[in-house]
């Protein structure tokens, strides 16, 4: 069950904390909420697990195209740290909130333990990033999570050996159900949002890799994914030799965090940052 804290522009945003120990901030996907990591959670040692929806996903309010930024989302998760007292957390970050994470890494070092990042690096693909903007604030052609679940494994290429109640479990993690048919459980606008990035000029985002010097720092790409590509992930690991590295087998753009290759990481992240 997720409360709500309120952000210095007031917007009210939706956040869970639970556990104690090491704090892990847990930030998702663009279009995702905090129950990206649902997956991972049965396995993650004792530690204080905190998780967000951003503005205008999930629980949260929407406010807006123009504030569907990193750098405010940036600024909210350091707002939901100052609400909880937490003074460093470690930080997983999958796809977008692998973004954020890099942007605190420049602007916010010192309220970082360190950065895990799921499926994300300083140059992002276009064939991802176009894939992305295919679908982003837009419903399914599917009218049931059933019927999503039954196309997925062909719409999602890359992705093997998937169970069909993950598949199921996806659909209904990530649409909701009418009776008009699925709908997407976040602000149509962020489309505008990404379109604005999208077309853009390329940002030279390596400086805020090279801003995490010091700070431990993973990698888990999946292997087939078209967001990260080998060269990315080979420069990633030129720069940084100790960088905790796993490459996960039959998934693409992203993983979901339960399989053995990303655990392993998480695990030795973990330990580093303690």
């Amino acid at each position: 069950m997720s409360t709500h804290f309120t952000a210095p522009d007031g917007a009210r945003l939706a956040y869970d904390d639970r556990g104690e120990g090491l704090p892990l901030l847990c930030l998702s996907g663009l279009t995702r909420t905090m129950h990206d990591f649902g997956y991972l959670m049965p396995h993650l040692p004792p530690l204080r697990l905190i998780r967000m929806d951003y503005r205008g996903r999930g629980a949260s309010d929407w406010t807006g195209a123009t504030t569907y930024t990193v750098p405010q989302e940036a600024a909210d998760a350091i707002a939901l740290l100052d609400h909880l007292g937490v003074d460093k957390a470690a930080l997983l970050g999958t796809s977008r909130g692998g973004l954020i994470g890099l942007y605190l890494a420049a602007t916010a070092k010192h309220r970082l333990r360190g950065l895990c990042l799921n499926d994300i690096g300083p140059e992002v693909a276009r064939p991802g990033l176009t894939r992305i903007f295919d679908y982003v604030g837009r419903n399914p052609v599917a009218k049931t999570h059933a019927a999503l679940a039954e196309a997925s494994p062909r719409h999602m290429t890359g992705f093997a050996h998937v169970p069909p109640d993950r598949w199921l479990n996806e659909a209904r993690l990530h649409y909701r159900e009418t009776p008009q048919g699925l709908r997407i459980t976040y602000d149509p606008t962020l489309r505008d949002s990404f379109l604005a990035a999208f077309d853009g000029p390329p940002a030279d985002l390596w400086p805020l890799f090279d801003a995490c010097a010091g700070l431990p720092l993973a990698l888990i790409r999946g292997a087939n994914s078209d967001l990260l590509s080998p060269e990315t992930t080979d420069e990633m690991r030129r720069r940084r030799p100790d960088l905790i590295l796993a490459e996960v087998p039959d998934r693409a753009h992203v993983p979901f965090l339960d399989e053995p290759e990303s655990l392993a990481a998480i695990q030795a992240f973990l330990k580093a940052v303690q």
